[in-house]
């Protein structure tokens, strides 16, 4: 299992077009971002390759769709009705009834917690966590990556910055619109946090259609976060447009709605980039911790006015580790809990201690407990299914 569910079994029709089918299981041989749609409509998904933290599976964790990955070779005998089993690892063909299992080991709750920012993919996420009963008070603050904004609104950021200043305001304005209706769905108290676009080469070359897009021999490792935003000559135009539609959208309201940094190294590169986007000095802009030379310069970044530090372990455990995390061929080497990780984890945090900067280290819910009793922070980052899995467990 890729992605794991509380669910025991999901029954469904197999779906091999591509192309959305609500309820249906998707059958596919690699999640890519064009398959988007399908993907969300999806009940559950099974593939053929990928990891457990890549792209489109965090966006199946956030939702709750399960994803199980099967040897290529078994994938064709996927047809008609079929049952995946998320406890097992399974999949049968046809319906079949789970069998009892044992129950969950694990003790987190609410009361370890202090803040959860939640990773959401829309503003869907929002409404349906707000309405949870109890209510999370602990959920007082969204996070939502900016390409994932795009797919859920069917924009082509890269088509649209490159085809000039008109096309880039546009986008821009768009944007705003989607935060706009994100932040209408917030609660007195909470906030909206966006990461500017990260999208590597080989995702955007599948959702851009008017531009060519330079192929990378190590996306990865490539042009993409804040060294992409450094050469993009229209983005600073777009982001302005976009703050600018959300002061008139929301008045007052918008200093709610805050950015982030993705893929970033030192300082120098924030420095850079802040002033490449025309930012003021009392703008917050937050810092996304995921290279093992941005850990090292965490105090710096809190030196050089980070608001806020997130990291991001799905890409930080791969590179301290040396582990594709979208290749299941070393997903023995990924750990999440391995001690150079960990020390990487625990240095962060210290350091933003340190320096009054809070940070938000994001957890799996399988390395939930493992992480608050080996960290010293109670603020976190969680998926949405995993956060409203974790709220059902504690009322129950």
């Amino acid at each position: 299992m890729l992605v794991g569910s509380h669910q025991r079994a999901v029954r469904g029709l197999c779906n091999r077009t591509g192309n959305p089918g609500d309820g249906a299981i998707l059958v596919v041989d690699t999640l890519t971002p064009e398959r988007y749609e399908a993907i969300v409509s999806s009940s559950a998904v099974i593939c053929a390759k990928g990891g457990r933290t890549g792209h489109m599976q965090s966006l199946c964790r956030s939702r709750g769709i399960p994803v199980l990955r099967v040897d290529p070779s078994e994938l064709d005998a996927l047809v008609g009705e079929i049952t995946l089993l998320p406890d097992r690892a399974a999949v049968v063909l046809g319906g079949v009834e789970p069998a009892p299992g044992p129950a969950e080991d694990r003790t987190a709750s609410f009361d370890d917690i202090e803040s959860i920012c939640v990773v959401i993919a829309d503003a869907t996420d929002i409404r349906s966590t707000n309405a949870l009963a109890p209510r999370v008070h602990r959920a007082n603050s969204w996070f939502i990556r900016e390409e994932f904004l795009c797919f859920a609104a069917g924009l082509s950021p890269i088509d649209a910055l490159r085809a000039g200043p008109r096309e880039a305001e546009s986008y821009g304005a768009r944007v705003a619109e989607e935060l706009s209706s994100m932040a209408a769905e917030l609660l007195p108290g909470q906030r909206l946090i966006m990461r500017l676009l990260d999208l590597r080469s080989d995702d955007a070359a599948k959702i851009t259609t008017r531009v060519p897009v330079d192929a990378e021999p190590n996306p990865e490792m490539g042009r993409h976060g804040a060294r992409w935003l450094l050469r993009e000559p229209h983005y600073p135009l777009a982001f302005r447009t976009l703050r600018t539609h959300l002061r008139k959208h929301l008045g007052e309201d918008a200093d709610r709605v805050s950015f982030a940094v993705p893929f970033i190294n030192d300082p120098d590169e924030f420095v850079r980039l802040r002033r490449h986007l025309d930012l003021g000095g009392d703008t917050p802009l937050g810092v996304f911790v995921e290279t093992p030379a941005a850990v090292h310069s965490a105090p710096a970044f809190c030196a050089a006015g980070a608001s806020e530090l997130f990291v991001g372990t799905k890409d930080l455990i791969q590179f301290y580790l040396a582990a594709d995390r979208g290749n299941h061929l070393v997903s023995s080497v990924y750990q999440t809990r391995h001690p150079a990780v960990l020390a990487a984890l625990r240095q962060t945090v210290e350091s933003g201690h340190a320096a009054g900067v809070p940070v938000h280290v994001f957890a799996l819910g399988a390395d939930l407990d493992h992480y608050l009793r080996h960290l010293p922070t109670r603020t976190l980052m969680m998926c949405t299914a995993e956060l409203q899995q974790l709220a059902t467990r504690t009322a129950a």
